[in-house]
């Protein structure tokens, strides 16, 4: 705040004003008794309360007097007073908790608005607010009232009602067109009243209404009609662990806890992230979002977590570019509504409140039966090549593509699950082309973005056909982030774009090592063997039935080999191993080509190493010479100084 300006004035008068009312409402509090100067005192009974615009309104009838011994039923009402309209603050009304039938003392000083054309006077100013118990039926009447929940009613004023901006014959118009997506304020009719109770309550259809109305503490008797744009889980904070309801563990991601997300969009265009509670197993996100996005949902018992902007959350604002501008018309706060109006020209939003549920509130309410909104904007599938080809930064995609190799990053500083995971992918557009785009495409996929136990275990057995939904293009890489979902089946509402999204029919094809093969990709290696790095060559015995690689000497006979996972001794043992040798590549003349084979190996020269390895042992000078046929192969490093390429060979999925 400027130093002396009005705004600095501002707050410390209002900090003197919150210091004068905490110390007044103490020092009632001490004195127990009502406080005996009544010089300027208001005496009013409640007939009748509601909210408007954060305020609480209290219709009331003015007391002459307020007799010690009489409770507020019986308190004289003066007849030649007119009917007041007082306003509490919303602080103010939270300390009164008052009812209709209460009296209220207001103390100076209050004011007294008289409006022009309206009859009843408003009593604005009442801080210094009392409510009085009189008698042993008020101080009943009062605790068993302290036990039930008060409901106020909550009249919801628009700022174009309020300066009538809204043309009427519009309003009809638009309602009664089939291409509107305006939400109708009213539950549908096969939503039964006993079933729903969210039905009892007020229906908006505008998020920032009823944040202004609302505020941030929780959303009571008003609930707010939205469409669900999309459905994803994300990693939930380390603190969220203790707030899982009862015993039932949340959907594990790798180690770490996740819960349920719905990104909701209202009628004029505007976005919330709603978090909700915890899943009991991974697979159940997939049923979420088939049976959920694209629906009409009501909203209820939501408190605010957080107001983000495009600085604070670049990758929710990245998801929300993609859906914008609307692919329908939206309404316009303060304007008539036109069913031609251009929805192009919309700057996008600039804000997003993070929402969360209350405990033992209704949350969410999504009417299942409903057809799919027009405001709903599927995923947009391409293919890969048309993907490559975006230059923009910070893109959100959507493609179909089949996993060939999959790597978790080898970094041993960083845990387990806190490790990226690197999906070798390709599709029937990279596999079709020439030279122009590679043929094999690498995804990151961050350990912020949950995986289901289906993709997991999928993705370890087999090359599967994976649908990408909502990845980050940017800067040359596509990385699957926070509220990116991975599915093995394609979802039922996805516009493919003009996108040609067969699938492959032939053996899959790599690119071979050339200039311009770069570091963390998989290519295709053919070269004559020119060396061979003994020190690094090891061998070592594994189970022929299990894999084992820990044998052991059998206890009973010290010749033979135990394996301790099939606990019995092993007949047939074959031998593995590790080896380094040096190749000459004509397509990379340039460079030395170094390449790690591990394990078992069944091509070419490598079935010779393997024999003359079993027999213990075996001529560097044999191998010189060879030559080496296609070898799939891990690029781990690419170096000018020297002028070498590492490599590891690989066996895909």
């Amino acid at each position: 705040l400027c130093r002396g300006g009005l705004a600095e004035r501002l707050c410390r008068l209002q900090n003197r004003e919150r210091s004068a009312i905490s110390f007044w409402r103490h020092q009632c509090i001490s004195d127990v008794k009502v406080p005996s100067d009544k010089s300027g005192v208001l005496i009013v009974k409640i007939l009748e309360m509601f909210e408007e615009c954060t305020i609480q309104v209290a219709i009331c009838q003015q007391l002459e007097q307020s007799p010690a011994m009489h409770s507020s039923e019986d308190a004289v009402i003066s007849a030649g007073e007119p009917i007041l309209k007082v306003l509490f603050a919303r602080e103010t009304a939270a300390h009164l908790k008052s009812r209709p039938q209460d009296v209220i003392h207001i103390y100076p000083p209050w004011q007294k608005l008289l409006l022009k054309n309206a009859d009843v006077p408003v009593i604005m100013n009442t801080y210094f607010s009392q409510k009085v118990l009189l008698g042993q039926h008020s101080e009943t009447r009062e605790k068993t009232h302290g036990l039930m929940k008060m409901l106020i009613k909550k009249n919801i004023v628009s700022l174009a009602q309020t300066f009538r901006l809204d043309d009427l014959d519009d309003e009809l118009h638009q309602e009664s067109s089939d291409n509107q997506v305006a939400c109708a304020p009213q539950i549908h009719n096969n939503c039964d009243l006993k079933q729903h109770p969210l039905a009892w309550s007020t229906v908006n259809d505008s998020l920032l209404e009823m944040v202004e109305s609302q505020g941030a503490v929780g959303w009571r008797e008003v609930q707010v009609r939205v469409v669900i744009q999309r459905v994803y889980c994300l990693p939930a904070r380390e603190g969220y662990r203790s707030h899982v309801q009862g015993n039932k563990p949340p959907m594990s991601n790798r180690g770490m806890f996740c819960r349920l997300c719905l990104l909701v969009q209202d009628a004029y265009g505007m976005f919330s992230e709603v978090q909700l509670q915890s899943l009991s197993s991974a697979d159940d996100i997939e049923q979420y979002f088939r049976r959920w996005e694209g629906k009409f949902c009501c909203l209820a018992g939501m408190k605010i977590l957080q107001r983000t902007t495009r600085g604070r959350s670049l990758g929710l604002f990245s998801l929300i570019d993609s859906l914008w501008p609307p692919v329908v018309p939206v309404k316009v706060p303060g304007q008539s509504q036109d069913s031609e109006m251009v929805t192009t020209n919309l700057p996008p939003p600039s804000f997003c409140y993070i929402l969360t549920v209350q405990s033992g509130e209704i949350h969410v309410e999504v009417d299942e039966e409903e057809q799919i909104s027009n405001l709903y904007q599927p995923p947009a599938v391409h293919g890969l090549k048309e993907i490559l080809q975006i230059d923009g930064c910070n893109e959100r995609c959507s493609f179909w593509a089949q996993v060939l190799y999959l790597r978790l990053q080898t970094k041993h500083s960083i845990p387990i699950n806190q490790r990226e995971i690197w999906l070798f992918v390709t599709d029937f557009t990279l596999q079709n082309v020439v030279h122009t785009t590679p043929k094999v495409v690498a995804v990151s996929v961050s350990a912020s973005c949950v995986l289901s136990t289906e993709i997991t275990e999928a993705l370890s057995v087999a090359s599967r056909l994976v649908f990408f939904r909502d990845a980050l293009w940017g800067n040359g890489r596509i990385i699957c982030v926070e509220r990116t979902v991975l599915l093995l089946q394609k979802p039922l509402l996805c516009s493919a774009a003009g996108a040609d999204l067969s699938e492959l029919t032939g053996p899959v094809r790599l690119d071979e090592l050339d200039s311009t093969t770069q570091a963390n990709s998989i290519c295709a290696v053919r070269g004559t063997v020119v060396g061979v790095n003994e020190s690094t060559a090891f061998s070592w015995p594994t189970c022929g039935r299990c894999g084992n690689g820990k044998l052991e000497l059998c206890p009973q006979d010290r010749g033979l080999l135990y394996c301790s996972q099939c606990s019995e001794v092993v007949i047939s043992p074959i031998l593995k191993m590790q080896l380094e040798v040096f190749l000459s590549c004509p397509s990379r003349s340039q460079s030395t080509v170094k390449v790690k084979v591990w394990h078992e190996m069944s091509f070419g020269l490598f079935v010779l190493i393997n024999v003359l390895l079993s027999l213990q042992s075996y001529e560097v000078q044999s191998m010189l010479g060879k030559e080496v046929g296609l070898l799939n192969c891990y690029v781990h490093s690419i170096t000018s100084h020297p002028n070498c390429v590492g490599l590891e060979e690989i066996v895909l999925l």
